[in-house]
C-alpha cells in the first residue's frame, strides 16, 4: 500500500509550543515518524511519502520570492532552505502527465488562491499545495479513486491518503454504525456521510479540497457537481469524451522511463476479461505510438552505440557530437489477459490489425474462484484500508495482474462514468422531456417480455417504470429519506431479484438499500435508519436525483478498484483505471442525458470513441453481442468453499458486534451451497460484502497496532464499537 501522511499544528512558529491566542497547544512527538517513509518536506509540519513509490511518481515544485520555480521529479533530500510565509510548495505523487513547465505555471496560479487547475492534468494523481508556512491544501479526485482522510491529533491535524494509518496514530476503535452504514446504504451519502470505519477518522469527499490553516480543518469544493458546465450535443461531447480518454490512455503508455518488472513481464498489460470497456483501453493503447528509446538507457556502460544519429547536442562548441537512438526493433508488445472467456468482446479486439496484443488466455481453476481464500486461512490475504467484495475474488484477480504487465490498463468505472443509470428517468420529466422515456422504457420491456412474458413485458413493466420516474420527479427528498428510514426499520428490503423492469422501478428512489440489507440485525437497521431520518432535515441537495445517484455509484465503483488496488496489485506493478481520470469524468458529465438512456448506450459511445480515434474497422453491432455470465465463478467458488463459510461464521465479529442477523445468514449460507438453488446478482453481491467485511474484521483484529509508525507508546488493540 502507497500512501501520503503528514500533519499540519496549531502552534506559532515565535513561540515553542504557544499558540496563536497565547494558549498552550500540544506539539506532535519529535519521535512520531511512518516507518519507512521518505520525507518530501519536513519541520514543524512534514510531509511523507510512505511505501514503493517510483521516482517518476514523485514531483515537487518550491516556489520562492525572486526566484523561478524549481521543479524535481523522483527522492530528493529535503530543502535545508527554512521556509518563509512567503514560499509555496506543491507536490504531485501518483501518474501525472503534466511538463515541468505546466507544474511550475500551475504552482504560480495556485497563489492567486485558484486549485481546480491543479487537477485537470492526464492521469491519477493527488495534490498537496503548501502556502507559507501555516496553510496546507490537499485536492481529492473526482472519482474518490484517491480519497484523503483527516483527523485531530497533537493540537492540530494529521492527514493521509489512507485511514488506517491515521487509526493507527490515534487509536481509533472501530465504528460499527459506519459499518453497518455500508452494508445497509453503501451508495446512500445520507447514510454513510463523511465517516470511516475508524471513530473520529473523516474522509474528504470527492471533488472537495482538505484545507488546514492554523491546525484546523476546513472544507470547500473545486467541483460542484450542481454548478459543473452544462451538457453538450452529442457530437462535441463525444469528440471530448475520446480526447480525454485517448490522452489518460497516451500519457501512461508513452511512459519515458519504464518501471523494472519480474523477468519475462511485458511493461504494459491491458485487460480483456471485462467487456467493450476493457477492450476499448487495450485498442487505445495498441494504437499509441512508442517513442524512439534512447540507447544511454539500453546499452550497458562501456557497450558500443549503434543506431541512427540524432541532433546535435552541442555539448562542446563546434562538435558533432550526437545523442545516438535507437528504434525499437519490432513494436513493444502488450499483454492482453482473458481469464477463462474466449467469446466476445475479448477477441474481437485480437484482429490481424493489431499486432501488438499478445492475447494470453488463463485457466480458471479453482484457486482462482471466488472464495478460494477460505479453503486455507482466511487470514492470510492482505490487510486493505477498508472492508469491500473484492476481497473474497481477490485471488482471481491476482492470478490476472500476474500475467498483465507491470503497468496494467484496466476498464474500471466505465459502466459508471458512462451509466444510463436508471433515476436519470426522472431527470428528464424533471427537465420536461418525457418523450424521450420511450426508447429505455421499450427496451426494459423488450428484456421483460423475453423473460416474463408478453403480459409483463407489454404492459406492466412500462406502467411500472414510468409511475417510479414520476414519483421520484416529484417526491420531497425529506420525504423520501423518512420512506427508506421507515422500509429499513421494518425489513421491507428487496431481494434484487424479478426482472429487468422491476429492479429498475426500485432504482428509481433517493435511497435504496443495499443487497447486504436483508442479513442485518434490527439494531443495525435502526441505527442506519436513524442516520437517515436526522438527514432528512438538513437542507435537500441542489442536484436532480438521477444525476446524484449516478454520481455515488461511480464513488461506490472507485471505492471498490481501490480496495482491489490493495488486495491484488504485485510488487512493483500499477493498475491503471483511465476511465476513473478526472479529465474523463468531466468529459462524460458533457454527455446528454437521453443519450445515455438509450438501449446499448455504452458500447455505442466506447465505437464512437474509437471510431475518432481511428479504429474505424470495428463492426457496427460492436459489443452488442451475449454476455458471458459474469455471476457462474461466484457461484461455483460459494459452493467449493462451503465449509469454509460455515466456520468463518461460527462465531462471527459480525455477530458479536450486533450487525447481523445470524441465524439467517446461516441458513442462507446453507441454501446457497445446494447446486440446485439459484441465486441472484443481488444475492451474490449481499453474501460477498457480508464476507468481505468479516474477513476484514479478522485481519484488523490480528494485526499489531502501531505498525505503521516509530515512536508511538503501546496501545492496546481497537474493539468493536457499537
Amino acid at each position: 500500500m502507497r500512501w501520503l501522511t503528514g500533519w499540519c499544528t496549531g502552534a506559532s512558529r515565535t513561540g515553542a509550543g504557544a499558540s496563536r491566542a497565547g494558549t498552550p497547544a500540544h506539539e506532535p512527538p519529535a519521535t512520531v515518524a511512518p516507518i519507512a517513509a521518505r520525507a518530501l518536506w519536513t519541520g514543524p509540519d512534514p510531509l511523507w511519502a510512505v511505501g514503493d513509490w517510483r521516482p517518476e511518481e514523485i514531483r515537487l515544485v518550491t516556489l520562492r520570492p525572486g526566484a523561478p520555480a524549481a521543479v524535481s521529479t523522483g527522492p530528493t533530500t529535503p530543502d535545508p532552505v527554512e521556509d518563509t510565509p512567503a514560499t509555496t510548495r506543491l507536490a504531485v505523487l501518483g501518474h501525472c502527465g503534466a511538463t515541468d513547465a505546466e507544474l511550475a505555471a500551475g504552482l504560480a496560479a495556485a497563489r492567486g488562491g485558484a486549485v481546480r487547475h491543479l487537477t485537470a492534468w492526464p492521469g491519477s494523481y493527488t495534490v498537496v499545495l503548501r502556502s507559507g508556512t501555516r496553510s496546507t491544501l490537499l485536492l481529492t479526485d473526482l472519482a474518490g479513486a484517491l480519497p484523503v482522510f483527516h483527523t485531530p491529533w497533537g493540537g492540530g491535524t494529521a492527514y493521509a491518503t489512507a485511514a488506517l494509518p491515521l487509526a493507527d496514530l490515534v487509536g481509533a476503535a472501530l465504528d460499527t454504525g459506519h459499518l453497518a452504514a455500508r452494508l445497509a446504504c453503501p451508495e446512500s451519502p445520507e447514510a454513510l456521510g463523511t465517516g470511516t470505519p475508524y471513530l473520529g477518522v473523516q474522509q474528504v469527499p470527492p471533488g472537495q479540497v482538505l484545507g488546514i490553516r492554523g491546525g484546523r480543518p476546513y472544507l470547500s469544493s473545486y467541483d460542484d457537481p450542481a454548478g459543473a458546465e452544462q451538457p453538450r450535443d452529442e457530437a462535441p461531447a463525444v469528440r471530448e469524451l475520446t480526447r480525454a480518454l485517448l490522452e489518460s490512455v497516451r500519457s501512461r503508455v508513452r511512459t519515458t522511463t519504464p518501471a523494472p518488472g519480474p523477468a519475462g513481464r511485458a511493461r504494459l498489460g491491458v485487460d480483456l476479461s471485462y467487456g467493450t470497456a476493457s477492450a476499448t483501453v487495450a485498442l487505445l493503447a495498441a494504437a499509441v505510438p512508442l517513442p524512439p528509446v534512447s540507447a544511454a538507457a539500453t546499452t550497458a556502460p562501456g557497450a558500443a552505440v549503434t543506431g541512427t544519429a540524432g541532433a546535435r547536442n552541442g555539448a562542446v562548441k563546434g562538435s558533432w557530437a550526437r545523442t545516438a537512438v535507437q528504434e525499437p526493433a519490432a513494436p513493444e508488445q502488450l499483454a492482453a489477459v482473458t481469464l477463462g472467456e474466449t467469446e466476445p468482446p475479448a477477441t474481437l479486439a485480437l484482429t490481424p490489425d493489431t499486432p501488438r496484443l499478445r492475447h494470453t488466455v488463463l485457466d480458471p481453476g479453482p484457486d482462482t474462484l471466488p472464495y478460494a481464500g477460505l479453503r486455507t486461512d482466511p487470514q492470510a490475504g492482505r490487510l486493505t484500508d477498508e472492508p469491500g467484495p473484492e476481497l473474497v475474488a481477490a485471488a482471481r484477480a491476482e492470478a490476472r495482474f500476474d500475467a498483465g504487465g507491470t503497468d496494467h490498463l484496466t476498464g474500471y468505472g466505465a459502466r459508471q462514468v458512462l451509466d444510463g443509470h436508471p433515476a436519470r428517468l426522472a431527470d428528464l420529466i424533471r427537465a420536461g422531456r418525457p418523450r424521450e422515456l420511450l426508447p429505455p422504457v421499450a427496451a426494459l420491456a423488450g428484456a421483460d417480455r423475453a423473460v416474463a412474458g408478453v403480459l409483463a413485458g407489454a404492459l406492466r413493466t412500462p406502467i411500472t417504470v414510468v409511475r417510479a420516474a414520476h414519483r421520484l420527479s416529484r417526491v420531497r427528498y425529506a420525504e423520501a429519506l423518512d420512506d427508506a428510514a421507515a422500509k429499513l426499520t421494518a425489513r421491507h428490503v428487496p431481494d434484487g431479484g424479478g426482472t429487468a423492469g422491476s429492479r429498475s422501478a426500485l432504482d428509481l428512489a433517493w435511497c435504496v438499500p443495499g443487497p447486504a440489507a436483508r442479513w442485518l440485525s434490527d439494531e443495525a437497521l435502526s441505527s442506519v435508519a436513524l442516520r437517515l431520518r436526522l438527514a432528512a432535515r438538513k437542507p435537500a441537495p441542489e442536484e436532480h436525483p438521477g444525476a446524484r445517484r449516478a454520481r455515488h455509484a461511480l464513488y461506490r465503483q472507485a471505492r471498490s478498484f481501490r480496495t482491489l488496488v490493495h488486495a491484488a496489485e504485485l510488487p512493483g506493478q500499477r493498475l491503471h483505471a483511465p476511465f476513473l481520470d478526472n479529465q474523463v469524468v468531466r468529459a462524460a458529465r458533457l454527455l446528454p442525458d437521453d443519450v445515455r438512456l438509450q438501449p446499448g448506450a455504452r458500447h455505442a459511445l466506447l465505437h464512437a470513441v474509437l471510431t475518432g480515434a481511428g479504429r474505424t474497422d470495428l463492426p457496427p453491432d460492436w459489443g452488442r453481442g451475449p454476455r458471458p455470465d459474469r455471476t457462474a465463478p461466484a457461484r461455483a467458488g460459494l459452493r467449493l468453499a462451503a465449509d469454509g463459510l460455515a466456520e468463518l461464521f461460527d462465531a462471527p465479529l459480525l455477530a458479536e458486534a450486533g450487525l447481523i442477523d445470524l441465524p439467517t445468514l446461516r441458513a442462507d449460507l446453507a441454501h446457497a451451497s445446494d447446486p440446485a438453488t439459484p441465486l441472484s446478482p443481488a444475492a451474490l453481491a449481499g453474501l460477498a460484502d457480508l464476507v468481505s467485511t468479516e474477513l476484514w474484521l479478522r485481519r484488523i483484529r490480528a494485526r499489531r497496532h502501531g505498525a505503521c509508525w516509530t515512536g508511538l507508546p503501546h496501545r492496546q488493540p481497537p474493539a468493536l464499537t457499537p
